[in-house]
């Protein structure tokens, strides 16, 4: 069921739901290219698979249960607690000073980040009719490809000029903006 918002807000909550899918999308392809100074720095080559292997682990066991309780209790506030654990998480993990720990913040950030991708799109559905929601899914797929084309430059450029745990922490700036906008726009009763 689709809600009736005016123009602006329709372009404001597309837009802050735009930001959150971007900063998911992002940080895949920006992290990939820093794990080899970071599996240098760490002198983690025996477990560098896990830190890739962690977030998409846990990203998919939360997606189906996350997707569920925004049914149940409405998309914004698991948008919003996805929002700042994924933020929570990326500054832990820029913190990491062994691959344990990076291993265990990425899991938690796979976590966070699985609970905006089941709501993300989800709240395309409440915000857009059938005609509109089609042509939005290809402007979202479209941050995909964004992002990866961006992301392994943006990732080098972070690495080689600021240090790898710059990658991560790239993301709170970003979330910070989504978040606000989530907060402005996006109605607390979509279901």
């Amino acid at each position: 069921m689709t809600r009736e918002l005016s123009t602006r807000q329709k372009t404001l909550a597309t837009l802050g739901v735009m930001l959150t899918l971007l900063l998911v999308a992002l940080d895949q392809t920006v992290v990939g290219t820093a794990m080899p100074r970071i599996i240098a720095d760490l002198d983690g080559l025996s477990v560098y698979a896990w830190v890739t292997t962690a977030y998409l682990v846990a990203s998919t066991v939360v997606v189906p249960v996350a997707g569920k309780l925004g049914d149940m209790f409405g998309r914004k506030p698991f948008m919003l607690v996805g929002m700042i654990g994924f933020m929570a998480g990326s500054w832990l993990c820029g913190f990491s000073q062994n691959m344990t720990e990076l291993i265990l913040f990425r899991a938690l950030q796979g976590a966070f980040g699985g609970m905006l991708f089941a709501n993300t799109f989800t709240v395309l559905a409440d915000i857009y009719d059938v005609q509109q929601r089609v042509r939005m899914q290809g402007v979202f797929g479209a941050v995909f490809g964004l992002a990866s084309v961006i992301g392994p430059t943006f990732g080098g450029y972070i690495t080689d000029n600021l240090g790898w745990r710059w990658v991560f922490y790239v993301n709170v700036p970003v979330g910070i903006l989504a978040v606000a906008v989530t907060l402005a726009v996006i109605n607390t009763s979509y279901r």
